[in-house]
């Protein structure tokens, strides 16, 4: 006979609720009341309470009024006449309710503690009692999908979810304990840079929702807190209770927010989102509110009085958001009084005067841009946001203002001082020697010995003029050529691909930068997507070169790029020094994954006994790895990263001769099933080599049958989708690379012979 669970003090209450709700307002409802309350004035008054909130809400939503606005700050929250909440205390699935955090209009978060299978504390959020409505529970699990479809540090991760036994959706997500952003900079005293690095962390957190298809539209300070990871803050994005999705819905039952609704935090709210005539939010909505959220952190206030706004009736706030152009942020700072400018300052860490220096120029022209009242001439996406404020970090010149001829040589000059000094310095040499030739000129009557020695100067005064001039000339090229690939990532992003390629063929080389490397990757990756081999091994090519410095296993993802490309063009002798090249480069390297890309990419081609010797460690590291973490272990639970090892250590026994371990690692990778139709390819070639050189002649021609049905004959695509193939290209180019040795191999011998033979 199961056990009966007891019922729980917050169950009983929503249990009394509903079946009141079910008996008309009046003696017969008070009769019930004073029946199952009893003495329990705590109970009474709380059921009283929430009766009456559902008597508003009715009154409410029957109003005649057109301008249905839902401010999600302001809805009032009613707490029992005990002050305490009835949920503190009891379990929720394996969590016990500890201590109310927050509560908003139609949900409560809670600090509960997981007892099993472990214990830690988390954050579980549920919807308060009586407020169960089709559009509440609706908006809920829209935010719950939501935190579901996201996976970015920045981001508070969803952790579980379900349902409780009165059918209210719960969900619990990892418990983020700190300050919102503008209170933890202001007491910690952030400088203007460290609060633009912290933005630019939010941006790219935001860029990831967008990625994922999903709006957040409550963008602003206490829905960004700050925790601190080895004593460097990290902002953590939360609360997408209001949160739109771009395509597709996040629930089956997601409910369509009608355009006479008004979702949001008016000073915080893009234009479109008050503009009850707006047709279709995007992500530029929360572009705009991230430059109100930058306004804050420069100015201490965003750019609208939030008590102006909501003290001035809806008509006039309305008017506000959608036509009043906001003050330049410097104009604000300005604007202030000396007292309360010189307190603002002094949580910068810095003065009044260089706060507004700091403040004009770049920064009012990137909060400007990101709040423009047309959302066309706002940036296009949180990346393009963050990628402006590096930049003004950098000193290098924004996009977010139409750039002056003295406002690119001004930050050329910043960028460049090498170039422009050694320009004055050559302008000084050459003076010089005019001056000094001039003189030996008129003293040539008095002595021979004297014009020869001038003679002599001069000529060493010319060759060292020349030699600080070709340096001059080469920094000036390299500056160029910086500003090349500046304006191609402008182009790239309006995916123009052709004229950013246009404008950085045959520029000079430019030092590492990670913009170099990123522009270098797309239009490589643009080539690749049309099958033009030879140019994506050219822009692969410098790739590599341009991105030498990352500490990151990125590089080595690119060499996994360029290596392929140049086996596919053709280019096997370009491809016999830049193998070299990367092999010196990772010989000892740790890391595993670049190890795993070492292999692979060298030896797509079959290596002589020197390289062989080089990659025997990075080969017998792989191995000893595979053992570690996937020895008698259920394919289950073996990760994908030592699922794609598998086969750069079956490429690599094989190109050492050791056939019957690259067939064991072969075979081993094809019992696990991780839906990878690339990797399947490669394993099927691979296992037909092995099983081939052992004689097994039958087999190695299914094997090749099978990995050639597999493989795309054709790659072009849109340079957009990586994934066409069901799979990522490089790892396709590897399987038809190795698929045409394989045949090549195996035909040699024809089909009866092979028949005889086995």
């Amino acid at each position: 006979m199961s056990e009966v669970v007891p019922e729980s003090a917050y169950e009983r209450e929503q249990r009394l609720y509903d079946e009141a709700l079910e008996i008309p307002a009046g003696p017969e409802r008070d009769a019930y009341l004073a029946k199952v309350c009893g003495n329990d004035a705590t109970l009474r008054a709380s059921l009283d309470d929430l009766l009456a909130c559902d008597e508003q809400a009715d009154e409410f939503f029957a109003s005649n009024s057109n301008t249905l606005v839902q401010l999600v700050d302001s809805v009032p929250i009613v707490y029992p006449a005990s002050g305490a909440n009835p949920a503190i205390g009891t379990n929720i699935g394996p969590y016990r309710i500890v201590e109310l955090i927050g509560e908003g209009g139609c949900g409560s978060v809670f600090v509960a503690e997981q007892t099993h299978p472990f214990r830690r504390k988390v954050a579980l959020k549920i919807i308060r009692i009586g407020m169960d409505t089709k559009t509440v529970i609706s908006r809920f699990e829209a935010e719950r999908q939501a935190l579901a479809l996201m996976d970015h540090p920045n981001i508070a991760h969803v952790l579980d979810a379900g349902t409780t036994r009165n059918g209210l959706p719960y969900f619990v997500m990892e418990l983020v304990q700190g300050a919102s952003i503008t209170r933890y900079c202001d007491e910690n005293r952030l400088t203007i840079p460290e609060r633009l690095r912290l933005f630019a962390m939010v941006c790219n957190a935001i860029q990831h929702a967008h990625q994922k298809g999903i709006i957040h539209r409550d963008i602003k300070p206490s829905n960004i807190l700050i925790t601190v990871h080895d004593r460097q803050p990290v902002p953590k994005v939360i609360d997408f209770g209001i949160a739109k999705t771009t395509d597709i819905p996040l629930t089956e039952n997601e409910l369509v927010t009608q355009n006479i609704q008004m979702l949001g935090t008016p000073a915080y709210m893009s234009p479109e989102q008050a503009d009850r005539s707006a047709q279709g939010l995007d992500t530029r909505s929360d572009i705009y509110s991230l430059g109100v959220l930058l306004y804050e952190l420069l100015a201490g206030r965003p750019p609208f009085d939030p008590e102006k706004l909501s003290s001035c009736g809806m008509s006039e706030m309305l008017r506000i958001l959608r036509e009043t152009e906001p003050p330049l942020v410097s104009s604000m700072l300005e604007g202030l009084a000396s007292k309360d400018l010189a307190t603002l300052a002094r949580d910068r860490g810095t003065d009044a005067h260089t706060l507004i220096s700091a403040v004009q120029g770049d920064l009012d022209w990137i909060a400007r841009k990101a709040l423009e009242k047309e959302r066309a001439r706002r940036y296009e996406s949180a990346h393009g946001f963050a990628a402006d404020i590096r930049r003004h970090l950098a000193h290098e010149p924004v996009v977010a203002c139409p750039p002056t001829r003295r406002y690119v040589l001004g930050k050329m000059m910043r960028r460049n001082r090498m170039v422009f000094a050694s320009v004055a310095a050559m302008a000084v040499v050459l003076v010089i020697a005019t001056v000094v030739s001039t003189r030996l000129y008129w003293g040539e009557r008095e002595a021979r010995q004297g014009l020869m020695r001038a003679q002599l100067l001069q000529t060493q005064l010319r060759e060292e003029a020349d030699k600080r001039r070709d340096q001059a000339e080469e920094l000036l090229r390299l500056a160029k050529a910086r500003e090349a690939v500046t304006q191609a990532v402008v182009l790239l992003r309006d995916g123009n691909f052709p004229a950013a390629d246009k404008l950085v063929e045959g520029a000079p080389l430019i030092r590492p930068t990670p913009e170099g490397a990123d522009v270098f990757r797309r239009l490589g990756e643009w080539h690749e997507s049309q099958g033009r081999w030879s140019e994506a091994a050219e822009r692969f090519s410098y790739l590599v070169k341009v991105n030498y410095l990352d500490p990151s296993d990125l590089p080595s993802l690119d060499h996994l790029r360029a290596g392929t490309v140049l086996v596919e063009s053709g280019d096997l002798d370009a491809f016999e020094k830049f193998r070299r090249s990367m092999i010196d480069r990772y010989a000892n390297t740790t890391d595993m994954r670049s190890a795993e890309r070492t292999v692979k990419v060298a030896l797509l081609v079959p290596a002589g006994g020197d390289l062989m010797r080089d990659l025997d460690r990075l080969i017998d590291a792989s191995v000893d790895s595979l053992k570690v973490y996937t020895h008698e272990r259920p394919p289950e639970e073996i990760e994908d990263l030592d699922v794609w090892r598998m086969t750069s250590v079956a490429l690599g026994e094989h190109r050492r001769g050791r056939f019957e371990q690259a067939e064991y690692w072969a075979r081993r990778c094809l019992e696990i099933s991780k839906n990878e139709l690339s990797r399947e390819a490669t394993a099927r070639v691979l296992l037909a080599l092995a099983v081939f050189q052992q004689g097994h002649h039958i087999e190695a021609r299914s094997q090749l049958e099978l990995a050639r049905a597999m493989v795309p004959k054709d790659f072009a695509r849109r340079v957009e989708d990586e994934d066409a193939f069901n799979g990522w290209w490089p790892d396709w180019l590897i399987a038809r690379i190795l698929l045409r040795e394989a045949d090549a191999l195996v035909h040699q011998i024809p089909e009866a012979s092979s028949a005889r033979a086995e």
